[in-house]
């Protein structure tokens, strides 16, 4: 059997002693990387008895059109900065397809499938779409932040996935990708039969403390123990 290639990642988990049995991949944005958003872990006060593991994957540096070439890490090339994003589309199903290796070492690590959160920030937001909905096996959720549905028109979705969560959150004054990108996934999807949990902030391209309390009450709902 082929070895999967898995992402380097920053790690966190409950503490030792609690078992871990659900597990939250979350994606950074362009030029960012896995420790971006591991300082968010602590701020959001989720039950030690939960027993999540964070993993938070490194994207591999390559060059990026719209900032001149410079290489930086990024899940994927953007062309222009236009309000379709003109994305280089097989970079981004790669990095699903790294995500899904992801996926495949937390089920070899004891984690069900039904118990795993595919997460993203900008870039990572647009492969977290991909990766969980194109995903072979069900998972519990989807969290999209501050992002937009790059692949809405070429991705095949898998109807494993008709009722997964979704929550989305954008910033109303965000200039890099314009909440109007945020509703548009949103109408998609529900379009699409999904029933997303939307949420607008008075914030740009960032986290803000009102989003970190919404989204533990989300992953608590989510992973909420059966």
């Amino acid at each position: 059997m082929e070895q999967m290639e898995i992402l380097p990642a920053v790690e966190m988990e409950s503490p030792s002693g609690i078992d871990v049995n659900a597990s939250i991949i979350w994606l950074h944005g362009l030029g960012a990387d896995g420790n971006d958003f591991a300082p968010v872990v602590p701020q959001l006060s989720l039950p030690s008895d939960f027993g999540i593991r964070f993993v938070f994957p490194h994207a591999p540096s390559i060059p990026v059109t719209i900032n001149n070439g410079f290489v930086m890490p990024a899940w994927y090339d953007i062309k222009q900065m236009d309000v379709e994003r003109h994305v280089d589309e097989a970079q981004l199903k790669q990095s699903a397809q790294w995500v899904h290796n992801l996926i495949e070492r937390e089920i070899e690590r004891g984690v069900s499938s039904e118990r795993i959160i595919i997460a993203g920030f900008s870039q990572g937001g647009a492969v977290a779409f991909e990766a969980a909905l194109t995903y072979d096996k069900p998972l519990a959720g989807i969290m999209a932040l501050s992002t937009y549905f790059a692949t809405a028109n070429s991705i095949s979705i898998n109807s494993l996935h008709n009722s997964i969560a979704i929550m989305i959150c954008h910033g109303s004054l965000d200039p890099v990708v314009p909440e109007a990108l945020g509703r548009r996934s949103l109408a998609t999807l529900q379009n699409l039969g999904f029933v997303p949990e939307y949420n607008s902030y008075p914030m740009e391209h960032a986290v803000c403390p009102q989003e970190i309390d919404d989204i533990a009450d989300w992953i608590r709902r989510t992973l909420a123990p059966a």
